[in-house]
């Protein structure tokens, strides 16, 4: 056989050991963010050697974990018809990303001790952005309030999405109940505020 035709096969061998490793990255750091590079490789069915071999250091993994998981939350959510009513875009959205934000805040966790700020706002800009422009559209729609700072509004959406995914994974709230938590609390901060009265 020639070494063409075994450069292929070993580039495959290779993809599908990586592969094996993110998932099992994904999962172990889902569950536990401070699982070690030795629960991983033992999760992913190969050694340290090999795991090294593709991730020099635990940031690499991490990072590799936390992409791959927005990387398929970002091809859910690009499915989410967002049109219409903004309240019920919203509502919508919501209930589609809690289970996705529900994994990326463990594996956030385990990032936010090896990564740079920097790198972590931006692997999260695709959803942020969502999130912003999903609100501006209910701003100009008079739907929802405009009297507080975009940023502060984005950042209170994500992490009212990560405060109830702590909580599921505490026991503190069923599964069954996130989405609806979540879309309450969220609706309400999002609620423009009712006049005040007249002077």
């Amino acid at each position: 056989m020639s070494s063409a035709t075994h450069r292929p096969r070993r580039r495959a061998d290779a993809e599908r050991s990586i592969a094996r490793i993110v998932a099992a990255a994904r999962s172990c750091l889902s569950r536990n963010p401070d699982a070690t590079v030795d629960d991983i490789a033992k999760a992913a069915g190969v050694g340290r050697m090999t795991l090294y071999g593709h991730f020099p250091n635990r940031a690499e993994l991490v990072e590799a974990a936390l992409t791959d998981a927005l990387r398929i939350g970002e091809e859910t959510l690009s499915s989410v018809d967002v049109g219409g009513d903004a309240r019920d875009a919203m509502t919508r959205l919501l209930e589609s990303s809690w289970s996705l934000v529900a994994e990326s805040a463990a594996l956030l966790q385990a990032a936010q001790g090896v990564l740079p700020a920097g790198r972590l706002l931006a692997l999260h800009a695709a959803p942020a952005e969502r999130v912003e422009q999903l609100i501006r559209r209910g701003q100009g729609e008079g739907t929802f309030r405009t009297d507080l700072p975009m940023t502060w509004l984005v950042n209170a959406v994500h992490n009212l999405m990560h405060a109830a995914a702590e909580e599921e994974r505490a026991g503190r709230l069923a599964a069954e109940d996130v989405a609806r938590v979540v879309t309450a609390s969220v609706q309400s901060l999002l609620a423009v505020p009712p006049a005040g009265p007249a002077r």
